[in-house]
């Protein structure tokens, strides 16, 4: 089977991350899913990105949560892109979105959203924090989610059931074969992340993995193949 192919922040190995122009592209090229990342603004805006602070991947630097939604709005985010909002994302384009809450605060305004504009069916949250997913969970029972892991990921099976999520994310260099059985175990979708080059995807396929997150359209194409 076609590995499901994710587009990490878009595509952002040839598009700035986390931008409209990095969305839309992905969805250009086939990605099956769009995943980003979500902060909250100094006046409660969804915004995406994904560093607690600007300085990386704009013009400006401090803090997300320290700035309004105005102040983000007047920074470059490459290539005179500006930051989005989660909500400016859902309309430009129609594929489905993993939404990563970074901000655990976000989870109660990502949920509001979900529930005010129906988008159960469209989007899965996932997250590296355990709070962010319960609060979700108890705002939405019924939407997937999913846990994401990095250092973590050999507990992550038994961690992900807890929560009550149906996908482990993990970060490729740190999944074994023991890890995904468990998973498979639990009924587990499992993907990887970050999926950029043959040798990545190679592995991916060993492993048997439902997924991959990708920076690159080339990776993706080869990975949607047969």
């Amino acid at each position: 089977m076609p590995l499901l192919t994710v587009g990490h922040r878009g595509l952002m190995g040839v598009e700035p991350e986390n931008t409209l122009r990095s969305f839309r592209r992905a969805e250009r090229a086939g990605l099956d899913v769009l995943e980003l990342d979500l902060h909250l603004s100094k006046d409660g805006a969804l915004v995406v990105m994904h560093d607690a602070k600007v300085d990386r991947t704009t013009d400006g630097y401090g803090a997300v949560r320290d700035m309004t939604l105005a102040e983000l709005r007047g920074l470059d985010a490459g290539g005179g892109e500006r930051v989005p909002v989660l909500e400016e994302v859902i309309d430009s384009v129609s594929s489905p979105i993993q939404a990563e809450i970074k901000d655990r605060d976000a989870a109660g305004v990502l949920a509001g959203l979900i529930q005010r504009r129906g988008l159960h069916d469209r989007i899965t949250v996932i997250s590296f924090h355990d709070e962010a997913l319960r609060a979700t969970r108890e705002r939405l029972p019924a939407l997937p989610v999913g846990l994401v892991t990095g250092r973590s990921t050999a507990l992550a099976p038994e961690r992900a059931r807890e929560l009550g999520a149906g996908l482990v994310s993990a970060e490729l260099a740190r999944l074994d074969a023991g890890v995904v059985a468990r998973c498979r175990a639990l009924e587990l979708q499992v993907i990887a992340w970050t999926v950029n080059s043959s040798e990545d995807l190679a592995r991916a396929r060993e492993l048997g993995l439902d997924g991959v997150v990708t920076d690159l359209p080339e990776i993706a194409r080869a990975a949607a193949a047969d």
